[in-house]
């Protein structure tokens, strides 16, 4: 015995029958959705005008942020970089004022200065 029942052709016709008039049913006419037009609270106003693309404050964050990204990345931490190489890896000190270099600590057995 092969293929579908009486019953579940019917149920198969039925159910397309079903699923094609729910799909005709969600189309939309050119009058839909209608919506009310409401005047805008002095809020919605301020945020409406204030998120738009484009605007003079948009333009100058974006600005800011750029800067402020540039100066990060390719100043200050590079800046640091350097500063800690010098500070801990380069050998002697040298005291302002005087001019005069400080030896390093002398080599010892162990592993501490104490």
């Amino acid at each position: 015995m092969t293929g579908y029942t009486a019953d579940e052709k019917l149920r198969v016709e039925q159910l397309t029958k079903l699923r094609r008039q729910w799909l005709k049913d969600q189309e939309l006419s050119p009058r839909e959705p209608v919506v009310e037009h409401k005047p805008q609270g002095r809020i919605a106003k301020f945020w409406t005008g204030f998120l738009e693309p484009k605007s003079l404050w948009r333009l100058y964050v974006s600005k800011a942020y750029n800067a402020g990204v540039f100066a990060v990345t390719r100043v200050l931490i590079p800046a640091w970089i350097v500063h800690y190489y010098m500070k801990y890896h380069v050998a002697g000190d040298t005291v302002l004022e005087t001019g005069e270099v400080v030896p390093d600590f002398p080599e010892t057995e162990g592993h501490s200065h104490h």
